[in-house]
């Protein structure tokens, strides 16, 4: 298939947007619209279209009767040629760059839901863009973190014979509890409960039991 040919997709759309010629960015400081001159009075007026080709993104700033291309920069998320004003949602600087050449242009919007939906086109086409270069992995198994060393399993069960100790705080004597007198740590927890400390379970019963 020709260049010339290839299917391109329309992102963004708008009728009418208003171009500024803007003076050289202040060291150590962001653009501001306001130092701009007389915003009513923009160097052009006309029609930009966000597209997207296999080749990627590009901005096309077109006279909106004929079409007749006014500038036309690529879009590249990892080095974005679109820059936010610091005093106003409505105002853009544009970075175009031509055969080597670069220049900067301010971009208005007359509504600020047109600035958002320009800002939104830019953001969902970066994600996209983004996750093209970096899919996500789906073929691994998933398993133990390799950051975790394996080490053997522990048995922290009672053994026959065995017995702990629990000291509930409020009483003078520790409760004792044997694998093998469930009955009597069943009576030991009714009567915390009841004395008003927080319920305790008996723990397990073992894996080797009398018969």
């Amino acid at each position: 298939m020709d260049v010339d040919d290839e299917i391109e997709s329309i992102l963004f759309i708008i009728r009418e947007i208003s171009i500024y010629k803007i003076p050289p960015l202040k060291v150590n400081a962001g653009h501001r619209a306001m130092e701009w001159g007389d915003l009513s009075n923009p160097l052009w007026k006309g029609r930009l279209r966000i597209v997207e080709k296999s080749s990627g993104a590009s901005l096309l700033f077109e006279d909106a009767q004929t079409g007749e291309l006014f500038a036309k920069t690529a879009y590249d998320p990892d080095r974005p040629s679109v820059e936010a004003v610091l005093d106003s949602s409505r105002y853009f600087v544009v970075r175009i760059e031509d055969a080597g050449k670069k220049a900067y242009i301010g971009l208005g919007f007359t509504e600020r839901t047109d600035s958002f939906d320009f800002n939104v086109a830019l953001q969902d086409y970066s994600k996209r863009h983004r996750a093209a270069l970096h899919p996500p992995h789906t073929d691994v198994e998933e398993g133990p973190s390799p950051h975790v060393p394996a080490g053997p399993k522990k048995d922290y069960s009672l053994k026959e014979g065995e017995t702990f100790t629990i000291a509930i705080p409020g009483r003078s004597k520790p409760v004792s509890s044997d694998t093998n007198l469930l009955g009597s740590t069943t009576q030991s927890s009714s009567q915390t409960s009841a004395g008003g400390a927080f319920p305790l379970l008996p723990p397990p019963p073992s894996s080797k039991r009398r018969s």
